[in-house]
């Protein structure tokens, strides 16, 4: 058991996903909501060992509370940027408000990481957040985004316009259709990637490009992921000979020392 834990805790310090550092999952597992969700990653991996006793994911991809796992962040000293619950989804209806609320308090303890939360339930995550912060923004290191996966789920963008967040982002990963005008205003960071696995949709580069445009003309930063393929890195990441690598310009609050 002793060793099985230790292992865990080495994999979820680091990360193969180009814009975070590692990840953090006090929550797996989930269920789809939209088109975007159909061949998911998390999915295709965690049902692999489904039945394995002893397994993290011995119940496959199946909601899941890891509340060992509250306090994980408090213990890597070292600041980073930290993608929560790259395995699952938050502000899934099931998760309990009170299990939100306390890997809340430990991101917002935890002030020298960068947290990066990520959510397809805008209006749930919009809710939690005036209930928890109210009209004031809510900490400048607490990254709070949506996903999208074409121009017909734009109202979690604007659900997450409304939200008290000190940072707010979207990913749109993987892009299965056009977005046509994307909603920017109060938006810091925009990602952008295409599907990958043996059922990945093809992506156009007049959609990606049209999201880049947007951004620059209105000063997003913008992150391009992959084009996608069988595999992430199949066809690479350069758009039109280039890497696009923007992060959000952060003030010094973004990341602060630990003590």
């Amino acid at each position: 058991m002793i060793r099985f834990a230790l292992k865990a805790k080495r994999m979820a310090d680091k990360s193969s996903i180009e814009w975070t550092d590692a990840t953090w999952n006090p929550v797996t597992g989930c269920t789809k909501i939209s088109a975007g969700c159909d061949f998911c990653y998390a999915e295709r991996f965690s049902e692999r060992f489904r039945g394995t006793p002893g397994h993290p994911f011995e119940n496959g991809f199946d909601l899941t509370l890891r509340p060992e796992r509250l306090e994980q962040p408090l213990q890597w000293r070292r600041p980073r940027m930290i993608f929560v619950n790259s395995m699952s989804d938050l502000f899934h209806k099931e998760v309990p408000k009170e299990f939100i609320g306390r890997v809340f308090d430990t991101m917002e303890r935890s002030h020298w990481h960068t947290f990066q939360v990520l959510t397809k339930r805008s209006s749930l995550m919009c809710n939690f957040l005036r209930s928890r912060y109210g009209s004031s923004s809510g900490p400048a290191h607490i990254w709070c985004g949506v996903s999208i996966e074409d121009g017909t789920k734009l109202s979690r963008v604007r659900h997450l316009q409304e939200a008290p967040a000190g940072v707010r982002f979207l990913s749109i990963e993987p892009l299965i259709g056009p977005i046509g005008d994307l909603p920017l205003d109060g938006i810091h960071w925009v990602i952008v990637g295409g599907e990958s696995g043996p059922k990945a949709r093809p992506m156009e580069a007049a959609w990606v490009r049209s999201i880049r445009d947007q951004c620059k003309k209105k000063r997003v930063a913008f992150f391009f992921k992959q084009w996608g393929g069988l595999r992430p890195k199949t066809n690479g990441r350069l758009l039109d000979r280039r890497e696009w690598n923007d992060f959000p310009k952060s003030p010094a609050s973004y990341v602060i020392a630990a003590e």
